[in-house]
């Protein structure tokens, strides 16, 4: 499994975590966060910083409005973690 797939699986984990009436739905890279799911922006929050914890990166307040699929969130958070 590639550290790009990881980042994507705990993503869709932590999502799961945080609102459990999405169990079972599929989310990809194109799943816009908001729409596509119902999370509202407090619920956003959360789910970012869990992700933060879970990855020990920081995603800057001011990028968040601009991060609105997976695709996004799971960029950033690669792009924020050491490499390897």
């Amino acid at each position: 499994m590639t550290r790009r797939e990881e980042i994507l699986n705990k993503t869709r984990e932590i999502i799961v975590e945080s609102l459990p009436e999405l169990e079972g739905r599929e989310f990809n890279e194109d799943t816009v966060i908001n729409t596509d799911t119902g999370i509202d922006s407090m619920g956003f929050t959360l789910i970012i910083c869990r992700l933060e914890a879970a990855f020990n990166v920081r995603i800057p307040n001011r990028q968040w409005q601009k991060l609105s699929t997976v695709k996004d969130v799971v960029d950033a958070i690669e792009k924020r973690m050491p490499k390897e």
